[in-house]
């Protein structure tokens, strides 16, 4: 029987090995995503209507993951946003969960805890896991 219910999960970082390494994870764990290279072309493209929920780097060329947070915070229909930085730090945190985001996560990523992160944020990747 096929998946069904699969959750989309849109990946935002400058680093197309990141994105895509992210993607195969998040495939193999049954869930879909949707791959961007800047926080302008997930906004321009108003990504955040067609996914449950935003994974999104800290630092990138142009405007930031925080930054975009900010704006898509004030949006209707806001999906959960998850950051993730290699600069992690108190200050960082603490600024990423007071703007909205549903977690905080340092690179390298733990795969573990993020597939928890995003259970908690969407409720898990389809009804039925993807045969092997």
């Amino acid at each position: 029987m096929a998946p069904t219910n699969i959750k989309k999960i849109a990946i935002v970082d400058d680093d197309r090995y990141v994105r895509e390494s992210i993607k195969d994870l998040l495939e193999f764990e049954g869930f879909a995503s949707e791959l961007y290279s800047s926080a302008e072309d997930f906004l321009s493209r108003e990504g955040h209507l067609s996914v449950d929920c935003i994974l999104a780097d800290v630092r990138m060329t142009g405007m930031s993951g925080i930054d975009m947070l900010q704006i898509l915070k004030q949006r209707e229909n806001c999906p959960p946003i998850l950051i993730m930085t290699s600069y992690a730090n108190a200050q960082l945190e603490s600024s990423a969960l007071r703007s909205g985001a549903a977690a905080f996560l340092g690179k390298p990523l733990d795969s573990e805890q993020l597939l928890t992160c995003l259970q908690s944020a969407v409720g898990g990747g389809s009804a039925e896991k993807p045969a092997n």
